[in-house]
């Protein structure tokens, strides 16, 4: 198993649509993506543009494909109109399995 942090920052005013599209997203994904398990959203308590995803994966090559797919692409290209900045991902593989 992997885990995916996804770091955003959005633009002033964006907040509760970027939430509600997560909710929307997480459903997609739990769904319609093979190796995704699970994803949970996190918003900074000193910036509340700043969130974080925090998602689990069954292994890299799972998210990997994920992120060539369709899907990821639509997200993206929607993501440019509400981000400030280019969004940055970390991906953390868990050693006390």
């Amino acid at each position: 198993m992997i885990n995916v942090g996804l770091y955003y920052k959005l633009k002033p005013g964006h907040e509760e649509e970027f939430e509600k599209i997560f909710t929307q997203v997480l459903t997609f994904l739990k769904n319609n993506v093979e190796g995704f398990i699970d994803a949970k959203l996190y918003k900074n308590v000193n910036d509340n543009r700043e969130y974080l995803v925090y998602s689990e994966w069954e292994s890299i090559e799972a998210f990997k494909k994920f992120m060539l797919s369709r899907q990821f692409t639509q997200t993206t290209e929607y993501g440019k109109t509400i981000l400030e900045g280019i969004p940055r991902h970390k991906i953390l593989k868990e050693i006390n399995e």
